[in-house]
């Protein structure tokens, strides 16, 4: 049996391909993919694997890009953190998926329907990925619903309603929560912009604010903005000069 396995994350591919070689009776031959632009060039290359698990939100895009430029016959698994928006998107067209991060319970079930959705792919009701592309980088707030984090041994997942912002620190991405604590996403900033939606804000390089985490904003040397947070951080946040009309604006209209 032929897996491939796309996804941006490589502790959670590795626990992924792990758990997928314990739970298949058979050899198993997986390929790990971490792009689209990686997924679009593998499938345009090799024959359609048995079967896809896929994330999202990759680092340069949405996987659905991937299905769209080289469309495959075979069923996809789609490993995700979005909201029930998106996942009835994907039950209407025929797309089994699993939540992250996943349990080997919730895998075992999504492997389970893996015959069933090989009948559905051998015939002519394919799934509208150019449909769900569409419908996900089109519409206005529509964002993950919480962000991996490793603990220790574990990945978690930290809502965004529980974030404050995310910062950079000595080139480590950091992850605030309104309660104060840190966690280190595996994602820099520029992914976890396009991931937070339209809630957070990226003040500078450094800085990407939640709007809730905001208590007021005061006018800084040229022009400049600092905000006022309600959670404790040792540094100012400063908006940049060029992005303070755009923040003032958001900031309102949130």
């Amino acid at each position: 049996m032929n897996i491939v396995i796309i996804e941006d994350e490589g502790i959670v591919a590795d626990d992924l391909e792990l758990n997928i070689r314990k739970l298949i009776d058979e050899t198993v031959e997986i390929v790990k993919l971490r792009s689209v632009k990686e997924g679009i060039a593998y499938l345009h290359k090799n024959d359609a694997p048995d079967l896809i698990f896929s994330d999202i939100q990759l680092g340069d895009g949405l996987s659905f890009e991937i299905f769209v430029s080289e469309p495959v016959s075979v069923p996809v698994i789609f490993c995700t953190a979005y909201d029930e928006y998106a996942l009835d998107a994907f039950k209407a067209n025929g797309i089994d998926y699993i939540l992250k991060p996943f349990t080997r319970q919730t895998l075992n079930a999504a492997l389970q329907k893996y015959m069933q959705l090989r009948k559905i792919f051998s015939t002519d009701q394919m799934p509208q990925y150019d449909a769900l592309l569409k419908l996900l980088s089109g519409k206005e707030g529509q964002k993950a619903a919480s962000v991996l984090v490793y603990h220790l041994d574990k990945i978690i997942p930290i809502s965004l309603d529980d974030i404050a912002m995310f910062y950079l620190d000595n080139n480590v991405t950091n992850l605030l929560t309104h309660s104060g604590k840190t966690y280190f996403p595996n994602k820099n900033l520029d992914e976890l912009e396009r991931l937070a939606g339209s809630t957070f804000f990226r003040a500078n390089r450094q800085y990407l604010v939640c709007r809730k985490s905001i208590i007021d904003v005061s006018s800084f040397f040229s022009r400049k903005l600092s905000l006022n947070l309600k959670v404790a951080h040792p540094e100012k946040v400063i908006v940049s000069k060029g992005r303070a009309a755009q923040f003032l604006s958001w900031l309102a209209n949130g």
